[in-house]
């Protein structure tokens, strides 16, 4: 090979390595925005945008998804981030720092000479292993009233005993069934207001006032008819409302909606909740009649209110339905009633589908968003638990974890096997980022706590962080839902894989927008 193919091919090498290590310097900084958060003695970060609008959170979510980040690399790890937070509703954190303990590894050993594809069949080899032992090590939780769905809850919930206390009772009365149904989601019963008492009630909010203070506050064995759409006469052309025909079908519709508004009344509904708007004679009507109507509901409140009452939707059209088969969509309530200090709606013991709120209080506004986002992990950790069981916490089953993944180091073949060290140090990261968050030297202590799993035979075994004193996790209640951890597992994975793949970045081309065909500039 002459000297000019040599310098070619070295400069082919230097360039895909750059791209390697901007990479991974972008993941890293992502990584080290969230890190400091981790663990019970984790700080606070401060989001501020360019009005001077200031979050402080400690969320790893919200700080990864509202900071700005411009990096492509960093764009996607935000965005598996996100996933996670779709799919399990915690655990962001996590996954954030071992993908940048996986990627960063990986990175160094590349440079060190492995080849890519032996370093990600490695990481893929390791972390099938991990969560395979994820799934040996989860211990199932023992019904609702199982205390370690308490301390699951006041660790995501960093540790505030009300909120968890809060989403626990509503767990229990919304049930197992719902908690393990996939399309359910209990942090989506979580509301946060200012001024307002902690409080967990079964029956939906809706955050609307009654169209009229001339309207009953509040009505007792409700009837509920639920309108997907206006409630205004049905609708016609204005060019057709100009012909005389049209202004006769014009008269129709408002003689057919005087009908249906007659229909209601003598229906004995009690309540209206209404998509969109209501007419002013509509409104007239339905006030003289005693009925509580609430507009312009948003689709997710209306659809819930709907299924807690057990009603149907109807659209305007419906309306002209006879008295029989319009009842036939209606739904109940045993109560439904407007907070005038909160100011909204409370749909209570619906006949529909057992629904549960939690009603989070916050003292000032600053602190409602913190206030909901806490409450919203605790729910997570919450359901998470009572569908796939628990883990010890504080970092010790990544550590377990750890050493189950060096044990088949030896089984991988060639240098595969640096991939699989790239798998054990990002086990070890988040007890190391635990405890220098704690105020000690995490070298020490992952010495300390590794001695003493191996020696007593104890996984459970990690940093008592008050202390600095090695103690079993189960013992102090510290728990983790071990679908949190899976999920993170998989999802540092596939970004550290992804990353890894990237081994040149190219600027794509400005798009020339073409002029339309028969456009007058052709």
């Amino acid at each position: 090979m002459s000297l000019k193919q040599q310098a070619a091919k070295g400069s082919d090498v230097d360039e895909k390595m750059a791209a390697l290590v901007t990479n991974s310097n972008a993941i890293r900084a992502i990584a080290a925005a969230v890190e400091g958060t981790l663990g019970p003695k984790g700080l606070d970060t401060m989001l501020v945008d360019k009005f001077g609008e200031v979050i402080i959170t400690n969320d790893g979510v919200t700080i990864l998804t509202t900071m700005e980040a411009n990096h492509p690399a960093a764009k996607m790890l935000i965005n598996i981030a996100r996933a996670q937070q779709a799919e399990i509703g915690d655990g962001t954190t996590s996954a954030t720092v071992m993908a940048g303990a996986l990627v960063g590894e990986g990175v160094e050993q590349v440079a060190k000479g492995v080849p890519v594809t032996r370093v990600i069949e490695g990481i893929r080899a390791g972390v099938k292993k991990a969560i395979e032992s994820i799934k040996e090590k989860a211990v199932p939780v023992k019904g609702l009233d199982d205390p370690a769905l308490k301390q699951a809850a006041l660790i995501a919930g960093r540790e505030h005993e009300d909120i968890a206390e809060l989403v626990v009772e509503a767990a229990r009365l919304i049930g197992d069934e719902k908690l393990n149904s996939a399309s359910f989601k209990l942090s989506d019963t979580i509301i946060a207001e200012e001024g307002a008492e902690n409080e967990v009630f079964r029956g939906v909010i809706i955050n609307k006032e009654r169209l009229s203070k001339h309207m009953p506050r509040e009505v007792f064995d409700a009837s509920v008819l639920v309108i997907d759409d206006a409630l205004e006469p049905e609708e016609i052309e204005d060019e057709a409302l100009a012909t005389e025909a049209g202004f006769a079908r014009y008269q129709e519709l408002r003689e057919q909606f005087r009908v249906n508004l007659d229909k209601i009344v003598q229906t004995g509904i009690k309540v209206i909740l209404v998509d969109r708007g209501v007419d002013s004679f509509a409104e007239e009507v339905l006030t003289d009649a005693g009925i509580m109507v609430v507009q312009r509901i948003s689709g997710k409140e209306l659809r819930k209110a709907a299924e807690h009452t057990g009603a149907r939707p109807v659209k305007r059209t419906g309306l002209r339905k006879d008295a029989g088969e319009l009842a036939k969509y209606l739904g109940g309530a045993e109560k439904v009633y407007e907070d005038e200090k909160l100011e909204h709606i409370r749909i209570l013991s619906g006949k529909g589908k057992p629904m549960a709120t939690i009603l989070v209080g916050a003292a000032t506004e600053e602190v409602v968003g913190e206030r909901e986002r806490i409450a919203k992990d605790a729910a997570a950790s919450v359901q998470a638990a009572v569908r796939g069981g628990i883990v010890p916490g504080g970092g010790a089953v990544e550590l377990a974890l750890a050493r189950e993944v060096e044990n088949i180091r030896e089984d991988i073949r060639g240098m595969a096997a640096y991939g699989v060290d790239c798998v054990i140090e990002a086990l070890k990261r988040p007890f190391t980022q635990i405890a220098a968050n704690a105020g000690f030297n995490p070298l020490e202590k992952i010495g300390d706590v590794i001695a003493a799993q191996l020696k007593e035979g104890n996984e459970n075994l990690a940093l008592d962080c008050d202390t600095g004193d090695v103690a079993d996790m189960f013992e102090l209640g510290v728990v983790d839902p071990a679908l949190v951890k899976l999920h993170a597992l998989k999802a540092a994975g596939e970004i550290a894989e992804a990353i890894l793949r990237i081994d040149t970045i190219i600027k794509k081309k400005e798009e020339v927008h073409q002029n339309p065909v028969g456009s007058d500039f052709e």
